[in-house]
Order: C-alpha cells, then sequence, then structure tokens
C-alpha cells in the first residue's frame, strides 16, 4: 500500500501532468480543419519527433507493466522471448517496411490502414473489411487501461473502478481534439519520460549484479531453478524454443503492421527525413525494451508473490513494485512514467482506431447522406468525436471485466485480439509493398485464412499447445500467420501462372498465320 505521501504527491504531480497534455492538445487543436488533419497531421514534424513518438507509440503499458509480469512469473525464458528474440523482429521488420509503406501511402493519399489496403488493391470492399477487423484492436486499449489502472490504483489508494472511469474519461475525452497534432507533441514529451523511468527501473537492480550475472541468475535460482533457465516447462507461453524463438520472432515480424505503427511514417513530409526517423526509433526502443528486465527485479523483491500478506496478480507486480521499491520523490517519477508508456500507445490507439471507424466504415456506408463536401467533412468531424465517446464506453467495461476476472493477465485477452488483426494484415502489407501485379484474390484468401486459422486453433484447442488451462495465442497467430502466406502465395502464383499461360496459345496461333 502506498503511503499517503506519495498518494497526495501522485494526485498533484498528476493534475500538472494533465494541464501540461491539455495544453499541447489545444496547440495541436487549432491546426485541425478536418478528418485527414486529425489522422495524419498538418503540420510538418522533425523526424526525430515522429521517430521518438514510434518508439513510445510502439512500446507500451505491455512494455513497462504487463510483460515484466509474465517474466516475474517465468523468468529468464520470458526475458529472451520479449526482450531479445520479439525487438529484434520488431526493427528487421521496420526497416524492411517502412520505407516502401510511406511510399505507397503517400501516392495513394491513404489515411489509415484499411485505405491503403483499399487503394492499393482497388477494392472498397476489402478496405471495409480491414475496417471492421480493426475493432479487434480494443483489446490492446483494454490492456492499457487495465495497465495504467492498475499503477494509479496502487499509488493513489484508490478503487480500481472509480481510476478507470476518470482515466478514460480524460483521455479519450482529450483525443477527441488533439488528434495526430496533438498525439506527437504529447508522445515526444512521454517518450522523453520513458526514457528516465527505463534508466530508474533497469538501475534499481544494480545490485543483484554485486556477483556479476552468474551470481544474480543464482538469486533467481534460489526462488525457483526453472526461473533461470531459457525454457520453463511450467509456463503457459515459454515452454520450449518453439514458442520462445520462432513465434516471439514471428510476431515481431508481423507487429508492425498495426496501424497506430506503421502508418507513423506518414506523418514524415520529406523522403529524405525517413533514416534518421528510424534510427531515432530504434534506438530507443533498444532501451525501452530491455525495461522487462525489470520484472526479474520484482519477483527478487518478492520472492512468493505477495505483499502484505496479499497474493499480487501478475497485472499488478510491477505496480506493486514501484510503490514499495522507491523513495516518494523516484516513485513519483516511475509513475509517471509507467503512465506515460500506457497513453502514448493509447493516444495511437484511440486516433488511428476513431478514424478507421470514421473514414472507412461511416463514410462509406453513410456518406451518400452527408451532403456537400464541406458539409460532409463537419459532419465526419462530429461523427468521430461520437465514435471516441463509444470507444470509451467499450473500454470501461471490457477493462473493469479483466480487471476482476483476467485469464491469467489481460496481456492475453489483448495478445489475442491484435495477433488476430495483424495476422491478417501481414501477407497485404507484403504483397502491396513488394509486388507490382497482385491478383486481388491472393491477399484476400490470405486474410481470411489468417482470422479462420487463428480463431479456430485457439477456440477450437487445435494442436497439444491449445490444450493448457492458459493458451498462447503466439502459437496460434504464428501458424495462421504461415498458414496465411502459404495460400496467399499458392492464390498468387496460380493466378498469375494461368495469366502468363493463357497468352501462350494466342501467340502461338499469330505465328502459325504468319505468311
Amino acid at each position: 500500500m502506498a503511503s499517503q505521501e506519495l498518494v497526495w504527491a501522485t494526485a498533484g504531480l498528476l493534475a500538472a501532468y494533465g494541464a501540461i497534455i491539455l495544453f499541447f492538445v489545444i496547440k495541436g487543436a487549432l491546426r485541425i480543419s478536418n478528418i485527414s488533419d486529425y489522422a495524419v497531421g498538418s503540420i510538418q514534424f522533425s523526424p526525430i519527433t515522429v521517430g521518438l513518438s514510434l518508439a513510445a507509440s510502439m512500446t507500451s503499458a505491455a512494455t513497462f507493466i504487463i510483460n515484466p509480469g509474465f517474466i516475474a512469473l517465468y523468468g529468464l525464458s520470458g526475458l529472451i522471448a520479449f526482450g531479445v528474440v520479439m525487438p529484434i523482429g520488431i526493427y528487421a521488420s521496420l526497416i524492411v517496411l517502412t520505407k516502401s509503406f510511406r511510399k505507397h501511402g503517400a501516392t495513394v493519399k491513404a489515411l489509415t490502414m484499411a485505405q491503403w489496403i483499399g487503394k492499393r488493391y482497388g477494392s472498397r470492399s476489402y478496405a471495409l473489411f480491414f475496417a471492421f477487423l480493426s475493432l479487434l484492436l480494443i483489446t490492446f486499449i483494454v490492456l492499457i487501461c487495465v495497465g495504467m489502472t492498475k499503477v494509479l490504483a496502487k499509488a493513489l489508494n484508490a478503487e480500481e473502478l472509480y481510476v478507470l472511469i476518470g482515466l478514460v474519461a480524460f483521455v479519450f475525452g482529450y483525443m477527441m481534439f488533439g488528434g495526430a497534432n496533438a498525439m506527437v507533441y504529447t508522445n515526444t514529451i512521454q517518450a522523453i519520460l520513458m526514457t528516465v523511468v527505463a534508466v530508474i527501473l533497469l538501475g534499481s537492480g544494480y545490485e543483484h549484479f554485486s556477483e556479476g550475472v552468474k551470481g544474480f541468475l543464482d538469486k533467481i535460482a534460489a526462488i525457483d531453478p526453472l526461473l533461470a533457465q531459457p525454457v520453463n516447462p511450467s509456463s503457459f507461453l515459454f515452454r520450449d524454443y518453439f514458442e520462445i524463438i520462432f513465434c516471439s520472432l514471428i510476431v515481431g515480424v508481423a507487429v508492425v503492421c498495426q496501424p497506430h505503427i506503421i502508418t507513423k511514417s506518414l506523418l514524415l513530409k520529406e523522403e529524405r527525413d525517413v533514416n534518421r526517423y528510424l534510427a531515432t526509433g530504434i534506438i530507443v526502443e533498444m532501451l525501452f525494451f530491455s525495461v522487462v528486465l525489470a520484472g526479474l527485479f520484482a519477483r527478487l523483491r518478492f520472492p512468493d508473490l505477495t505483499s502484505e500478506g496479499e497474493a499480487i496478480s501478475m497485472d499488478g507486480i510491477i505496480p506493486a513494485y514501484v510503490v514499495t521499491a522507491f523513495p516518494v520523490a523516484v516513485g513519483l517519477v516511475v509513475i509517471l512514467g509507467l503512465i506515460s508508456a500506457g497513453l502514448s500507445t493509447l493516444e495511437g490507439l484511440i486516433q488511428s482506431l476513431s478514424s478507421t471507424i470514421t473514414s472507412d466504415i461511416i463514410e462509406p456506408l453513410f456518406g451518400h447522406l452527408m451532403g456537400g463536401e464541406a458539409q460532409k467533412g463537419r459532419f465526419l468531424m462530429g461523427t468521430n468525436k461520437v465514435v471516441i465517446i463509444l470507444l470509451a464506453i467499450v473500454a470501461i467495461a471490457l477493462s473493469y471485466q479483466q480487471l476482476i476476472s483476467p485469464s491469467l493477465s489481460v496481456g492475453i485477452f489483448a495478445q489475442n485480439g491484435v495477433y488476430a488483426y495483424f495476422s491478417a494484415a501481414f501477407v497485404p502489407v507484403l504483397m502491396g509493398i513488394f509486388l507490382k501485379e497482385v491478383p486481388r484474390a491472393a491477399p484476400i484468401s490470405a486474410s481470411i485464412t489468417a482470422i479462420v486459422v487463428h480463431f479456430g486453433l485457439y477456440y477450437g484447442r487445435i494442436g497439444w499447445y491449445m490444450q493448457a488451462e492458459v493458451r498462447n495465442p503466439a502459437v496460434a497467430v504464428t501458424f495462421a500467420i504461415l498458414a496465411s502466406l502459404t495460400v496467399g502465395a499458392s492464390v498468387y502464383l496460380a493466378l498469375k501462372g494461368r495469366k502468363a499461360s493463357g497468352a501462350q496459345p494466342d501467340l502461338a496461333a499469330l505465328k502459325k498465320k504468319a505468311p
């Protein structure tokens, strides 16, 4: 339980932080005149600023709050998966995909992932399909809301439900007005705070390394020998190298296909800025992803996973560590950084998801009822605000359910939804970037295959990995992506081959008729 001094200090700091955010929201909102400005911004930002925004968006409450809990529970195996292998996949994917995606995005004037796919393949129906698939990203919003609620409720000694409602009302409220302009400003501040907190959290366990890395691992092994092993057969997520290495790498490569990540490059106005943007984002992300090591520090502090005689839930391990391991002043900085980690991605998700619902679902279905272009523009801006209010209500309901009865962790709930989305997006993005003439049936069949295989394996409990009490979404999405790649490539080659062979008889006939 937090001290009274920490409670009052946290409340004061949150008020000041909220005032700063509102200042930048108002500054950004003054530059918004239409839904395009809301989605991708109207201000020219430096590549370093956008790179910081990328790092902040990619490393959210999952990285700073939820994933360290997995590592506290399961040890070194989780650290390898979440702190080493998955980030390697992310960096490689960012470098390979960003430049080409940005070029295509700028060419087709896409504001969202659904628009990019629809315009790339010349199909409004396919764009609408992806717009509805984007609703799966609500699960990630829930993860962030739960993570931040856990931290704030611990620091304020307050009921989680009231904290959740206040948090959602504030964040969703200011995102109704600020959009991409405000988000890049606030993400930059949040990335700086997250950098400070990453250093503090990593430094908090320095005394455990007084006898070197081996001495540190010996301390972990003294609690449970499996915690110091690269594989943890007793876990639900890190049972063998297939889950730890292969699945984590596949997830890392494909996770970049989330709209609030891959579309970030569209904020850059000049092609020459891309390299500095990527360098900034990846260097800062390397620091952020290393924060999951704090999960092991927390386990050393709570070896039996209890605090003050009460069991700590997995999602509550890092919040408990923060309010007990640091003096008030340092604790305040860490709390602020953890909130920043959540807000940075939450803002991006709200902005991208509301833009998708407004621009890619409501406008295509009901745009003909909205009048002329000027009237339609005003109507869509108003509609976007209503969409954000509805998203806030859904977020509160689902987050509260995860607070009171999670399946091990809200992380499992979020992974299941988010992984399903990017498994469907991966092949269309890949084909759209690297192949010139793609038969529409190839990416469509790949997307449908990914969704069917992912949810079929997970909910049908198909295969050995899906028999455990808690199922690993990374396994389901790995098979979904592999199946999607196989089907997409097969359809592509079959249709391209048929087109090529169909041309041959005509050429032969012409040669025969020639004198």
